[in-house]
């Protein structure tokens, strides 16, 4: 997932069609020179609508979308018949995609299953033609409804990562090369901060032939609700996560301390995300003897915690046991 190839936010001007105009035309043959009305409705505008498209996992084919609009309806016509309806038109978005009113912030829909549609403008309805205003005192009306006027607006559209598994932590903590080991992910991995530069995603394989999905989502540092660092660009990936995988290393200075800048960092971005279930895995731990896992065990924050190495391959079967019974659990 090469980081010019991933985008997770995009804005564009949508505009719905307009309805067509009804008709008001009066039925006119060689032998019925005073035929009644029989002007026909106008058609509908097109919608713009937002669909699922489970093959994509970016908004990049919409980066350069500055405009959408969807066709008018066409005007009614004679004998009633009903003017076309507009070409509705269809963005195809990646599952965990958000689209939101750019003025006013409020969420239209958002596309989370496989198969699902969200129309975010209604196209204007057509207009009634003649035919429907005639009475018994107005056996010929010339009136006919003009279409409704589509709507306008910018919507933002934005991506949130959908996965089980959301790996928390400071840059170079282990996160890429955690997913790397235990998923077939292939993240960047080095050792400088901000290697991560896009979320990555991978499926870890559990028992009995049942997997979850893990995010590796870019580095936190302290700041990162104000927008330090790539906080602010990815802190909105975790919010989709059931469960947030704090991974903090064996060489931090002090491991509980660490543990809660984290937490603090996510609550001041959303409270919301302190509802989730939080687990703990001191990594790199490869690098401690026994005496010192027992000293660190002293001192270690109230959540369930498992010590492991990537590299050497040491906790990882009980990683894996404790994700999932936190993600099985009622």
């Amino acid at each position: 997932m090469a980081s010019s190839n991933f985008v997770d936010y995009v804005k564009i001007y949508c505009r719905s069609g307009n309805g067509g105009a009804g008709s008001s035309h009066f039925r006119r043959e060689k032998y019925l020179p005073k035929g009644g009305p029989d002007g026909g409705d106008g058609g509908k505008g097109g919608n713009i609508v937002m669909v699922a498209n489970p093959q994509m996992w970016t908004l990049l084919h919409l980066r350069y979308t500055r405009h959408l609009r969807a066709g008018h309806g066409e005007s009614g016509g004679r004998q009633r018949s009903t003017g076309a309806d507009g070409k509705t038109i269809t963005i195809d978005v990646p599952l965990g995609t958000i689209a939101r009113d750019a003025e006013t912030g409020q969420v239209i829909g958002e596309i989370t299953e496989v198969g699902q549609k969200v129309i975010l403008l209604k196209g204007g309805r057509g207009g009634l033609g003649n035919d429907h205003f005639k009475t018994a005192t107005n056996q010929a009306p010339t009136y006919a409804q003009p279409g409704e006027t589509g709507i306008e607006s910018f919507i933002v559209f934005e991506l949130k990562i959908l996965a089980d598994v959301g790996l928390v932590g400071f840059p170079n903590a282990g996160k890429s090369t955690l997913l790397s080991v235990v998923s077939a992910a292939r993240p960047e991995i080095a050792d400088y901060p901000f290697t991560t530069l896009v979320p990555n995603l991978g499926i870890v394989a559990y028992r009995d032939h049942q997997s979850f999905v893990m995010a590796d989502i870019p580095g936190i540092i302290e700041g990162a609700h104000e927008g330090k660092g790539l906080g602010l660009r990815f802190l909105r990936h975790i919010e989709r996560n059931s469960v947030l995988l704090f991974l903090v290393p064996a060489d931090a200075d002090d491991i509980k301390k660490e543990f809660h800048v984290l937490l603090n960092e996510l609550k001041q971005y959303n409270p919301e995300l302190l509802d989730k279930q939080r687990l703990l895995a001191i990594s790199k731990s490869d690098m401690l003897d026994e005496e010192l896992i027992e000293e660190i065990k002293t001192d270690l924050p109230d959540v369930p915690w498992v010590f492991i190495s990537s590299v050497a391959q040491i906790g990882l079967v009980q990683l894996k046991d404790m994700i999932w019974k936190a993600l099985t659990a009622e």
